[in-house]
């Protein structure tokens, strides 16, 4: 984990880095504070509950790489804890309530817009926030009147040309992609020899389907190893190359957040 408080995200974009002083003298009309979003639950048995803020993390290093020194993007620190309610019944998750969530994300934007700031990013890294994050930016919107962007780091597709079909289609927990990404960014934490195949047979009709949510789901009901994918097809070199990828991507996505002016909107 050496990009871990090393590195352009952490050495100059940090924010917690700097005194109360310099936060509260700092320009901040056209800064972007990123909010990271994570969660610790179960990831099958090869892979470690911290996954989603642990990629959360490093995907974010590789993207501030990116990033001029002199981008007004700070970065906050991760949310570890998200809403894993579909995965509570497994050891190792560790999860909030909708409720609880709501009310931290609520109190640190109210905290950002208290220090002057006029735009705030939810940067997610856990499907079941999803939703409640997309509902949130709009209530912390009219709350405190910030700006509120929120970006999935897989809507940038930087996964896609490393996958095939079925797994584009079923892999979304502890397969393929993550098993890969952890694999390079942290391969003490992952068991290969536990890796294993689970693809959970989704319906493809066009109005009832996994990705248009037709339906409510927990874990156990698609799963019973805790991955839906195949992990056994992950490596590090393709891990390592996701993550090259994913860096300009998501620098690029940053960059056109940070200069977004809302105003841009109406005629």
């Amino acid at each position: 984990m050496g990009f871990r408080y090393n590195g352009n995200a952490f050495d100059r974009h940090f924010l917690p880095r700097l005194t109360t002083q310099e936060i509260k003298t700092m320009p901040k009309e056209d800064v972007l504070i990123v909010l990271p979003v994570g969660a610790i639950e179960q990831h099958g048995p090869h892979m470690p509950v911290y996954t989603d803020t642990l990629l959360g993390e490093a995907l974010l290093a590789e993207a501030f790489k990116y990033l001029p020194e002199d981008a007004p993007i700070w970065l906050l620190p991760s949310i570890n804890y998200g809403k894993s309610t579909e995965h509570a019944e497994s050891p190792g998750t560790f999860t909030l309530s909708a409720q609880t969530l709501m009310m931290v994300l609520q109190d640190i934007s109210a905290s950002v817009a208290s220090s002057g700031f006029k735009k705030l990013l939810l940067f997610n890294t856990h499907g079941g926030n999803a939703d409640l994050l997309g509902m949130m930016a709009r209530e912390i919107r009219i709350a405190t009147g910030l700006a509120v962007y929120r970006l999935d780091p897989g809507s940038v597709h930087y996964s896609d040309s490393f996958t095939d079909d079925e797994e584009k289609a079923s892999g979304i927990h502890a397969g393929d992609v993550e098993t890969s990404l952890v694999m390079a960014v942290c391969p003490e934490w992952v068991h290969p020899e536990l890796a294993l195949r689970e693809m959970p047979r989704f319906p493809q009709s066009t109005s009832f389907s996994f990705r248009s949510k037709s339906f409510a789901w927990v874990m156990k009901d698609i799963s019973l190893s805790g991955i839906a994918g195949d992990a056994t097809k992950a490596s590090p070199e393709r891990g390592e190359a996701m993550l090259n990828k994913a860096g300009p991507l998501l620098a690029e996505a940053l960059l056109e957040i940070a200069t977004f002016d809302m105003e841009s909107l109406k005629e």
